[in-house]
């Protein structure tokens, strides 16, 4: 019995360190809420490239910083804040309520912002661990890099909405890697 309870206790101590999962744990709603803002972000889909002036831009997410290898090991709760951040931060601007539906963007921005509060004690968690890379570095900056130069596009076409419809369909694409980094997380 005692050597039993040895190896339940050593067992629970492993799963709930550093070298667990990601000894971390987020609501069992987390998933579900991703989902649901990836499909309400698509629900506010204009559709309106059609007739926007072709832009040579390459203003591509940097998948293989956010879904490859670096991420597993680094920060992946770091590099999922740092993108639903920006995505976040871009909703907040004047320019988004004039370029969308008021009232799903409201919605959208509630639930980011719940998911943001989700993630606070994982990422306070992750940044207090050993070896964490620094967000100056790494896949996060890649994703502030990447936020950044959407702003400045947004900047650049004076947010006219053929601006918007494009880093739009930027978000969208994003949006599988977030719930890939989600999934990756829970």
């Amino acid at each position: 019995m005692a050597l039993l309870l040895s190896l339940l206790t050593a067992l629970v101590v492993i799963s709930c360190g550093p070298g667990g999962s990601l000894g971390c744990d987020l609501p069992q709603s987390h998933i579900l809420l991703s989902k649901e803002n990836a499909l309400l972000f698509r629900r506010m889909w204009r559709n309106s490239t059609s007739s926007c002036p072709k832009d040579g831009r390459d203003l591509r997410l940097p998948r293989a910083m956010v879904n490859g290898s670096q991420v597993q090991k680094a920060q992946p709760i770091a590099v999922l804040h740092e993108m639903l951040r920006h995505i976040s931060d871009l909703l907040l601007t004047e320019h988004a309520s004039a370029a969308w539906d008021t009232t799903l963007l409201n919605q959208l921005r509630m639930g980011l912002h719940r998911q943001l509060a989700d993630l606070e004690p994982c990422l306070k968690q992750e940044t207090e661990e050993e070896g964490a890379v620094p967000p100056t570095q790494g896949p996060t900056l890649a994703v502030r890099r990447y936020f950044e130069g959407l702003c400045r596009y947004l900047k650049d076409k004076k947010y006219s909405d053929c601006a918007w419809d494009r880093v739009q369909v930027e978000i969208l694409k994003s949006w599988s890697s977030i719930l890939n980094l989600t999934r990756h997380v829970k």
